[in-house]
């Protein structure tokens, strides 16, 4: 599945990229760089951080991961490409999945200003408290 996924967005599969891939596409927590350096040194000794940037450098170019700006100490990275949202937990900083309205595109069609333009993609952040945490205190 994995090496289906990198052909499919033109990326030649490498051990190293492989295993980024499988990283983003098994767990769901939007991680970092570090994060993604951590996890995998310990399997790929030789994996260096600037190799993990470039990695994730060309996913999010050929559209096989999105990059995640929602917070403003660095870039997190998401292995589900498909539409949706995100919410970030400004008490836990758990990141969540929203699925994406459908009534969303309808939306943006009639923004006038947008009139003759094409929306390639949509980037919505949300920011709060989880449920969780509120249910905490």
């Amino acid at each position: 599945m994995v090496i289906k996924h990198l052909i499919e967005h033109g990326i030649k599969p490498s051990v190293q990229r492989i295993a980024i891939m499988e990283y983003l596409l098994t767990h769901k927590t939007h991680p970092m760089v570090d994060e993604i350096h951590e996890a995998l040194v310990p399997q790929l000794r030789t994996l260096s951080k600037t190799t993990v940037y470039n990695t994730l450098k060309i996913f999010v170019e050929q559209g096989a991961v999105l990059a995640i700006g929602i917070e403003e100490s660095g870039m997190r990275y998401d292995g589900d490409i498909s539409d949706h949202m995100h919410f970030k937990c400004s008490c836990c900083g758990d990141i969540i999945d929203v699925p994406q309205p459908s009534a969303l595109q309808k939306q943006i069609d009639d923004i006038d200003v947008l009139k003759g333009c094409s929306v390639d993609q949509t980037h919505i952040y949300l920011k709060g408290k989880c449920s969780k945490c509120l249910n905490n205190k």
